[in-house]
């Protein structure tokens, strides 16, 4: 259950970019937040990313840094607007994650932020499944979300995060062992990293 926070903080961005930037305090900030789903992966110039999910741009002005070739997915015009303000150097596409519009194996890397939890589990299932599809063979998809803290003092600003701004799907995400899921699908050389108390994950899969 969600408060009308949600609700504002995707009619405001203002309100979503300083409660990003908040939560990022936890890892040591934006910048570092935005690094970590980026560590041990080989990018160049000639890299083609995948920014899946990407609402604003707040994560596709990290990856262009790295990359000229980032596209955003997104399925809120409105959201891809403001991205294509905020970081004109990326392309951008309108679609559903589940249902990409992108031919088999186009990307290098696949990469999302935080837009996981706000899926249902079977809606999950056929993203993890899509983006395997559009990866190129080695490619690899990075991922930081929630997770469930393994340090009991992270679980109230955890809960209360979650009250006020997500739903349900939030709280099964916590359930939900995404390597596993990864290595179910086919991916190789999955791996798992924990911060803040264990309540953000960073997850890896090499197709």
């Amino acid at each position: 259950m969600a408060t009308i926070l949600r609700t504002w903080s995707y009619q405001y961005p203002w309100l979503y970019n300083t409660v990003s930037r908040l939560a990022a305090i936890a890892v040591g900030g934006e910048t570092r937040f935005h690094q970590l789903p980026l560590q041990d992966i080989s990018i160049d110039t000639n890299t083609k990313i995948l920014d899946l999910c990407c609402g604003g741009g707040q994560a596709t002005r990290f990856l262009v840094e790295r990359s000229s070739e980032v596209t955003g997915l997104d399925a809120s015009p409105n959201a891809l607007k403001r991205a294509k303000q905020a970081v004109p150097r990326g392309s951008y596409v309108e679609g559903l994650a589940e249902q990409m519009p992108f031919a088999d194996e186009q990307f290098d890397v696949v990469h999302t932020s935080v837009a996981l939890h706000e899926m249902e589990p079977e809606q999950l299932q056929k993203i993890l499944k899509e983006v395997y599809r559009v990866l190129k063979p080695g490619g690899i998809f990075t991922l930081i979300d929630l997770h469930q803290p393994t340090n009991p003092l992270f679980w109230p600003s955890l809960a209360i995060f979650i009250w006020l701004f997500e739903t349900e799907t939030a709280w099964s995400l916590l359930k939900t062992d995404l390597v596993a899921d990864l290595k179910t699908l086919g991916w190789r050389e999955c791996h798992q990293r924990l911060y803040a108390g264990g309540s953000l994950q960073v997850v890896q899969g090499t197709k």
